[in-house]
């Protein structure tokens, strides 16, 4: 059974969601007849390449209800084990990590592709690091086992954009509204950061369906 989620970086729900759903997984009895693909999102194209403060930024998209939404997202990050540092955050174009992610998996595996998309959300998140900066893109490669070599002359080039370009208008084709979304199979959908036990019903259920 194959799963791809749906998500960017850029996206708190999308980290709280793709640890809810590991956690899931961990517990699927059925666990290694499964394979996990991140497929690429944004949610705001638009964003340039240079950062600026997400507190920011998300000021003004949602105004007097900043904070109360930062906090109650920040909650439910802190229960799944994760930080969520606003003061830090930066608001960036996300593409140039959406295709570091598309390296991994093509030219390694998917378990290359989720260390790096882990990355990539601590990274964003609790660090504070720029991820549309080439450098910065490159150490998480390489951190996550990936030719520094090949990742610098990858990120210097536009090889990959359209590609991910592509995905993205086929996510939207077959309905991809919003993230994250988990589509088992090409067919079943689970939207949204929802509990592990959702995630655990549906891996048996459309496991027991898929045999």
């Amino acid at each position: 059974m194959t799963i791809e989620i749906y998500a960017d970086i850029a996206c708190p729900w999308c980290y709280i969601g793709e640890a809810r759903f590991f956690e899931a997984l961990e517990k699927f009895e059925h666990r290694d007849d499964v394979d996990v693909v991140y497929r690429p999102f944004q949610l705001d194209p638009s964003l340039p390449d240079e950062p600026v403060p997400l507190k920011e930024s998300l000021r003004q998209k949602f105004g007097e209800r900043t904070d109360a939404t930062l906090r109650h997202t920040a909650s439910a990050a802190g229960k799944e084990g994760l930080t969520l540092n606003w003061d830090e955050a930066l608001a960036v174009n996300t593409m140039n990590a959406h295709r570091l992610l598309r390296l991994a998996l093509n030219e390694y595996d998917a378990a290359t592709q989720r260390k790096v998309a882990t990355r990539l959300f601590e990274a964003h998140f609790t660090h504070g690091v720029n991820v549309a900066d080439t450098g910065a893109l490159q150490q998480l490669a390489v951190d996550s086992g990936m030719d520094a070599e090949r990742v610098e002359a990858y990120l210097a080039s536009d090889e990959g954009r359209d590609e991910v370009v592509q995905e993205i208008a086929r996510a939207q084709s077959i309905g991809v509204q919003a993230v994250p979304t988990f589509v088992f199979n090409g067919k079943s959908a689970v939207q949204g950061a929802q509990p592990a036990d959702v995630f655990g019903e549906a891996l048996a259920t459309i496991y027991e369906e898929e045999r």
